[in-house]
């Protein structure tokens, strides 16, 4: 079976992190915005940058802290109109044997999310990736200016008339 590469694929080898945090800004590529709009069935995805920080705890255990930012236009789930929206992040994952999982969840960061280490990079891209997945608003819509009540006050008054 193939492994299939990621869309915005950034693999940090374990081997780079010390015991000091090791941090990088990513920004997708116009390609890589491309193929994450189709996989998130987005219309665009204009920006996508993002700052993470590794940190090893203790052996075998590496927390991923990240801020991601990103704007992407979506089809309104009512009229397929164009809804452009904008999205500001933070996260953090651990990562590591799957028998630490039980370990860390309990001593780490009640929000963070547990990866199990099943090889010898860290791929903070698709991490990056799954989270702007997550933060995406799930009914996108467009914000009408006019009130269907008014539409039937304007109807009435002309009934009226």
């Amino acid at each position: 079976m193939a492994d299939t590469i990621p869309e915005f694929c950034r693999v940090v080898p374990l081997a780079r992190l010390g015991s000091a945090p090791f941090r990088q800004q990513i920004e997708a590529t116009t390609s890589e915005r491309e193929k994450l709009s189709r996989r998130f069935d987005l219309l665009a995805l204009d920006r996508l940058t993002a700052t993470v920080e590794l940190s090893r705890q203790g052996d075998d255990v590496i927390v991923l802290e990240a801020a991601f930012e990103a704007k992407f236009v979506q089809s309104c789930v009512v009229t397929l109109e164009p809804v452009e929206g904008a999205v500001s992040d933070r996260f953090t994952l651990v990562y590591g044997p799957a028998e630490a999982e039980q370990r860390e969840m309990g001593s780490q960061q009640a929000e963070a999310a547990f990866e199990p280490l099943n090889r010898d990079v860290i791929d903070i891209g698709e991490a990056v990736a799954q989270e702007l997945s997550l933060s995406l608003p799930v009914f996108p819509s467009v914000e009408s200016t006019r009130s269907p009540f008014g539409s039937l006050a304007r109807l009435k008054q002309r009934m009226e008339c």
